[in-house]
């Protein structure tokens, strides 16, 4: 580990904390800024003990395709969430679905648990990386195989091409 990485083990953690922050308080004085900084500098210095190692490579491509891909499925799933609350309730097929990993890295496991998350009706409940599966929860889950399906190949399959795992 270089002295860049043991200082600053997050630079762009950093940045968006601090940037954060100074969204927070609408102030930028010289004490606000400073804050920030400091803000920046602390919370990933106290907290890289936590992070996964992160992969070597990075592909902006197929990251941007993802990119895409994910905020498409957030605005339809919403509608989705929006209809399945609006209508017969009795009807949810709510249930707990594992996930089985293709990739073995925990940097990925857990970028692919963020996105389950983010996507409304599914919350990644646990990433468990020696049994190598994700244990979700969906609202509405009709089709099992079919969910896990689109998991794979709308996320994960775009994560591995994408961090060359």
């Amino acid at each position: 580990m270089t002295l860049r990485e043991r200082i600053l083990p997050q630079p762009v953690l950093s940045i968006a904390i601090a940037a954060l922050w100074l969204t927070l308080v609408s102030d930028v004085s010289g004490g606000q800024v400073l804050l920030a900084a400091v803000l920046g500098f602390v919370i990933p210095f106290f907290t890289v003990s936590f992070w996964p190692d992160r992969p070597k490579r990075f592909r902006i491509g197929p990251a941007l395709r993802l990119l895409f891909v994910v905020v498409y499925d957030i605005v339809a799933a919403n509608l989705t969430v929006a209809r399945v609350v609006l209508g017969d309730v009795g009807a949810i097929r709510s249930q707990f679905v594992d996930v089985p990993l293709d990739t073995g890295d925990p940097y990925v496991a857990t970028i692919l648990g963020s996105i389950i998350t983010l996507t409304p009706g599914t919350l990644t409940v646990d990433i468990d990386m020696d049994k190598r599966v994700v244990h979700i929860h969906g609202l509405d889950v009709p089709d099992q195989a079919l969910l896990i399906s689109e998991i794979k190949t709308r996320y994960e399959a775009p994560l591995k091409e994408i961090f060359g795992c």
